[in-house]
C-alpha cells in the first residue's frame, strides 16, 4: 500500500468532527502521486460525497474544461479539499473543521510534493495567503520555499456569479507561464548554488 493509500484509509475512518457522521462518504482526493501541480478547493458538495470523489459535479465539469485549456487533464494533476467530508447544506467551512482537516492536507503536500499549488476559493487561499482577498490577488503568483502558490477564484463561483467565468478563465490561461518562469527560476537557482559550490572547491586549493 502506497503512503496515499494508506493516507486514504485514515482519511475515511476519520470521525473528528461532526459532519462525519452526516458525510455519506469522505474525500480525500485524487490524481497523479507525481503531479507537479496540486489544486485545493474547500470542501466537497452533494455529488462529491455521493462518490467519493473531489469535483464531479458542475463545478467539476468546469474545472475540466479549464485545465484542457492548458493542455492538462485530471490525471496529470493532483487534486484536493481543504476539509473532506461534506458540511450539511454544503455551508462554508467552519475553523475547527479546517483545522482538524488541516493535517490531511500537510500529508498530502508532503507526499505529493507539488512545485505548484492552487488555491480554489477564499477558505483554500486563506491558508496560504492570510490577511488577503481573492478579489484583490485572484490570478497572482508567489513563490516560497520552493513552492509556487496561485489564487484563483472557486469554480463554483462561475456558476453563481456569470461574470467571473471569463475572469476565472483568464486567470486559468495565465498558469503555464507562471510555471515556466518559475522552472527557469529554480534552475538559475541551481546553477548559481553549483556555480558557487565549484568556486568554493577551488578557493581550498588555492595558494
Amino acid at each position: 500500500m502506497s503512503a496515499l493509500s494508506e493516507l486514504y484509509e485514515n482519511i475515511r475512518c476519520c470521525e473528528k468532527c461532526e459532519i462525519a457522521r452526516s458525510r455519506i462518504k469522505a474525500v480525500p482526493g485524487e490524481g497523479a502521486e507525481d503531479a507537479e501541480i496540486m489544486l485545493i478547493g474547500e470542501a466537497p458538495g452533494f455529488y462529491e460525497d455521493q462518490q467519493g470523489r473531489p469535483f464531479v459535479g458542475p463545478a467539476g465539469k468546469f474545472l475540466d474544461e479549464l485545465l484542457a485549456s492548458i493542455n492538462l487533464s485530471r490525471e496529470q494533476v493532483y487534486i484536493a479539499n481543504v476539509i473532506k467530508c461534506r458540511p450539511p447544506t454544503n455551508r462554508d467551512p467552519l475553523p475547527q473543521e479546517m483545522l482538524n482537516c488541516r493535517p490531511w492536507l500537510n500529508k498530502q503536500i508532503e507526499i505529493i510534493q507539488p512545485k505548484v499549488i492552487v488555491t480554489l476559493g477564499r477558505y483554500s487561499m486563506a491558508m496560504f495567503f492570510p490577511q488577503k482577498t481573492i478579489g484583490k490577488i485572484h490570478g497572482t503568483a508567489e513563490e516560497r520555499d520552493g513552492i509556487l502558490y496561485v489564487a484563483m477564484y472557486h469554480p463554483a463561483a462561475a456558476l453563481h456569479q456569470g461574470n467571473l467565468k471569463e475572469v476565472i478563465k483568464a486567470d486559468f490561461l495565465k498558469l503555464p507561464a507562471y510555471i515556466a518562469a518559475n522552472n527557469n527560476s529554480t534552475q538559475k537557482k541551481e546553477e548559481k548554488k553549483e556555480s558557487d559550490t565549484i568556486a568554493k572547491q577551488l578557493n581550498m586549493f588555492e595558494v
